[in-house]
């Protein structure tokens, strides 16, 4: 079977067990981005999964299972990587915007490829560390799938979010001792368990906002 076919059906049954409907326009696109995903994963090391088998859950739905929780029009995805969640997010809401941030520069070149590919018109790309990034408009939402601890991740991502953001953590177990990490002024406003088809294992999405200092 080739990587399309495959995708698309597993794509298909794991969007089915997570109650998402999903037009399939946009399901070609993901299957389409997990495609180049597959193919440049060979020389630009984007990620360690490599079985095909396990792209669909460990990729796609893994960053769409976020989806439900999530508010606001203007995101951030801090060490995007090869696009995750942000690629996936962006697809399923064009109607909202998405800037993607790696110091990498050979995974940002991917994601270049796949804006122009996929012409995902909603998608910007910023090739740098996050320290250095002082956005014109400040965001909604600060996402992070792999970036850092969550004291790292508020610390260095404090002067994107606009005053009401939030900062929106996908972590594995429940992070306990990171929690207890962080300063005093920051709030967590929700923890969602997340059940991702395929998946083994705890996953879980933090919702933290910060308070006066």
């Amino acid at each position: 079977m080739d990587s399309n076919t495959l995708f698309s059906d597993q794509l298909s049954r794991g969007l089915k067990l997570m109650g998402m409907t999903v037009a399939p326009e946009q399901q070609q696109l993901l299957v389409n981005y997990l495609c180049l995903f597959e193919k440049w994963n060979k020389a630009y090391n984007l990620s360690a999964i490599r079985e095909r088998e396990h792209m669909v859950s460990r990729h796609l739905l893994d960053s769409l299972v976020v989806a439900p929780h999530l508010r606001g029009e203007n995101f951030i995805d801090v060490g995007t990587g090869g696009g995750l969640p942000g690629i996936p997010l962006s697809i399923l809401w064009p109607e909202k915007k998405f800037t993607l941030l790696d110091a990498n520069g050979k995974k940002t070149r991917f994601l270049f490829q796949v804006k122009t590919e996929l012409k995902l018109t909603n998608v910007t790309i910023e090739n740098r560390r996050v320290e250095e990034f002082v956005p014109v408009q400040k965001f909604d939402g600060v996402i992070s799938r792999a970036f850092a601890s969550l004291s790292d991740m508020v610390q260095g991502c404090h002067q994107l979010l606009l005053p009401e953001g939030r900062f929106w953590a996908l972590k594995g177990v429940y992070p306990t001792d990171e929690l207890s990490a962080l300063e005093k002024h920051y709030n967590v406003e929700a923890c969602h368990r997340l059940d991702v088809p395929g998946c083994d294992g705890e996953r879980h999405l933090l919702e933290l906002s910060a308070g006066p200092q």
